[in-house]
């Protein structure tokens, strides 16, 4: 077998190459600095503009982060970083100081919207935290220091929920609950005067989603429904109220009434509980508007 070598260099051909390789290195330890600065420069230019607002999501009870999937998704194409973070749904302090720990983690300005329940934790979780520059109540719970979501629920007729709890709930016991509490699901099928599922949280959703939501629902603590709230939130940072005039869970009337002792712009559209899933595009609308008022 002939093995072809490779040629030598030759002592003159030898010094250009390392000259040559050597002005290689030179003009690239001139330029990768120059690169890192301008890479540098412009993080800096982003830090200190107006950067837009996180916007951080909270679900409610019977519901997970899913439900916000048609927010979101608008809310990404518009530019924005979102985050939907789980709420445990095992009482008022717990579940807000789960969100307080997770706002924490974020630098910034941030736009906190809640749905149903949800609307509980941020009332909680908002107060004294200086980041929080704006709170979106969707369908939501705007409590008063005191107040329970069972009391808010019940305060004005016409409730789903407003019938012996046993009508309206399937109760499952939980490790380490505490006596007399459980997990509360909502039933699925209708119940004497409770009109199930479909018509109680989801109506106006298509049949299809019902049946997913039903089926995948995460239980709330009976507790947390009856925990009273502490010192809200929306009396210090201004509010937005999306209400949706065909609510079956907190009647509108009651909706309006909370939203207008926390002087929270309001925008009523003809949707039911979860108007988050059945006009995206509205609630999606009305959280740029909160968001647009803290960098205005």
């Amino acid at each position: 077998m002939n093995l072809t070598r490779a040629p030598r260099l030759t002592r003159p051909r030898l010094a250009i190459a390392i000259l040559a390789i050597a002005g290689l290195f030179t003009a690239i330890s001139q330029i990768a600095p120059a690169q890192a600065a301008s890479s540098h420069d412009t993080r800096a230019a982003t830090a200190t503009g107006q950067a837009k607002p996180t916007i951080v999501l909270v679900h409610g009870a019977f519901a997970s982060a899913t439900s916000w999937t048609g927010v979101i998704q608008r809310l990404e194409h518009a530019g924005y970083t979102v985050d939907a973070p789980p709420n445990p749904l095992q009482g008022v302090a717990y579940d807000s100081q789960t969100l307080t720990d997770f706002l924490a983690t974020i630098d910034g300005p941030v736009v906190l919207a809640g749905n149903s329940y949800g609307g509980v934790v941020i009332t909680n979780a908002a107060t004294g935290n200086k980041n929080v520059k704006a709170l979106v109540y969707v369908d939501a719970y705007m409590p008063a220091q005191g107040e329970t979501a069972f009391g808010l629920t019940t305060a004005q007729p016409g409730s789903c929920f407003a019938e012996a709890p046993a009508t309206v709930f399937n109760f499952v016991s939980y490790p380490g609950a505490p006596s007399g509490d459980s997990d509360a699901y909502l039933k699925v099928a209708p119940d004497g005067a409770y009109p199930g599922f479909a018509d109680c949280l989801a109506n106006g959703v298509s049949a299809s989603q019902v049946a997913i939501l039903a089926a995948t629902q995460r239980p709330i603590a009976l507790s947390a429904l009856t925990a009273p709230s502490g010192s809200p939130a929306w009396q210090t940072i201004p509010s937005w109220a999306v209400i949706g005039t065909a609510d079956h869970v907190i009647p509108p009337a009651e909706l309006l009434f909370m939203a207008h002792r926390a002087h929270a712009h309001i925008t009523e559209i003809n949707a039911g509980h979860l108007s988050l899933i059945t006009d995206p595009g509205a609630v999606t609308r009305v959280i740029i508007d909160a968001a647009d008022a803290t960098t205005g």
